[in-house]
């Protein structure tokens, strides 16, 4: 499944650090991040929970970028 969510992220940089985070947790089987459209695209790998998965994303990425916000 692939979903798609407003971020809050300031650089470049961090999209590409936040991009690099979230393809480490486990449920994820692909992410992109646009700085230029502020959305965050995730595909979820089969038998994971959205919701858990996307909390251990939204930690990560608030560890490059502390005021990051995901609307989920």
């Amino acid at each position: 499944m692939k979903k798609t969510y407003k971020i809050e992220v300031d650089c470049a940089n961090c999209a590409n650090l936040m991009e690099g985070a979230a393809a480490k947790v486990d449920g994820v089987a692909s992410v992109t991040v646009n700085f230029m459209t502020q959305k965050m695209i995730v595909e979820f790998e089969d038998g994971y929970e959205e919701n858990k998965v996307m909390k251990s994303v939204l930690k990560l990425c608030k560890k490059v970028e502390p005021d990051c916000e995901i609307e989920l």
